[in-house]
C-alpha cells in the first residue's frame, strides 16, 4: 500500500496523512468494533481538496491512523505535551477509549516496522516531491490538509472552530504564508477561525517548515460538520462542502502566489 502521488507543477503540495481507510486484515482483526469503525478519519479530505488547485502536487496514503499515525513524530514524542492526544500506533480513539481487543496492542518490535512499512513510504514521497518543487521554484509550501469532529471532549473543550491555522506558533513559515491563509478565512461570513490554538501543527509541519531554507509549512484542521455528517455513515454534505470549497480554493490560489 504505497503513498498515492500527484505530481503538479506549482509550488504547493497538499498532504494528506488521515484520509486513508486501508486496515491490513491482521490488524483489522485485533481491533474491538469501535477500532473497525474507524471513527477519527479524515473523511473525504481527497474529495473535498480534490480539483481546487490543478497546478498543486499531492501526497496522500491509503493507511488508517489506526494503523500508524502519519502525521507524528516516528520517534513518538508528544506534539502536545500535558494534552490529551493520540500515539504514534493509536491504542485509543479521539474520545480516549480503547480501539483494540485485550492484550492485542502492537508491541515495540510492531510499531517499528509499521514504521518501516508504512510511516517512512509516505514521508519519503512528501521529501522527494518537496525538494522536486523546491529546485523548480526556489520554495516550497507543504499545506497540511485535516479535518476533524467539532465536539470531542477527550481532546479540546466546547466547538472546535471552523478553521484552525497551525504554524508552530510561527516557526513553521513565513509570516505572509500565514496572513495568506488567516484573511481569506478570517473573512468568510459564519465561519470561526483561529491560528494556533487547540491545532498548531503536527509532525508534518514542525518538520518540513523550515522558513529560513524556503520550505515552509502549514496545517489547516476543519471542523467536519462543515462539509459532511459527524457521526456514521459518515455522509458527504454536497450543499455545506461547495460552499467551504470555495472558501479552501481562495486559501489554495493566494498561497500559490504569494512569493509572485
Amino acid at each position: 500500500m504505497k503513498p498515492q502521488v500527484t505530481v503538479g507543477q506549482g509550488p504547493l503540495l497538499l498532504a494528506q496523512p488521515h484520509g486513508g481507510l486501508e486496515i491490513p486484515d491482521a490488524i483489522l482483526a485485533r481491533l474491538n468494533p469501535r477500532g473497525q469503525a474507524r471513527a477519527d478519519t479524515d473523511w473525504h479530505i481527497g474529495r473535498l481538496y480534490a480539483g481546487l488547485l490543478p497546478e498543486a502536487s499531492v501526497v496522500s496514503t491509503p493507511i488508517h491512523r489506526y494503523v500508524i499515525d502519519a502525521n507524528r513524530d516516528p520517534a513518538d514524542n508528544s506534539l502536545y505535551p500535558g494534552q490529551n492526544t493520540t500515539s504514534l500506533c493509536p491504542t485509543t480513539s479521539f474520545d480516549g477509549e480503547d480501539i483494540y481487543l485485550d492484550g492485542q496492542a502492537p508491541s515495540a518490535d510492531e510499531i517499528g516496522q509499521r514504521r518501516q512499512d508504512y510511516h517512512q513510504p509516505y514521508h519519503d514521497a512528501l521529501r522527494q516531491q518537496l525538494e522536486r518543487i523546491h529546485q523548480r521554484h526556489g520554495y516550497a509550501i507543504v499545506y497540511d490538509c485535516h479535518s476533524i469532529r467539532s465536539l470531542l471532549p477527550y481532546l479540546f473543550d466546547g466547538r472546535l472552530p471552523d478553521f484552525n491555522i497551525g504554524s508552530n506558533s510561527g516557526a513553521s513559515c513565513s509570516p505572509v504564508i500565514e496572513t495568506a491563509v488567516f484573511e481569506v478565512c478570517d473573512s468568510a461570513e459564519e465561519y470561526s477561525t483561529v491560528i494556533n490554538g487547540r491545532f498548531k501543527g503536527g509532525w508534518t509541519t514542525r518538520h518540513y517548515g523550515r522558513p529560513q531554507h524556503g520550505y515552509h509549512a502549514i496545517q489547516m484542521e476543519l471542523a467536519q460538520y462543515r462539509y459532511m455528517r459527524e457521526q456514521a455513515p459518515w455522509q458527504y454534505d454536497e450543499g455545506q462542502a461547495s460552499r467551504l470549497r470555495a472558501i479552501l480554493k481562495s486559501v489554495l490560489q493566494n498561497l500559490a502566489r504569494v512569493f509572485d
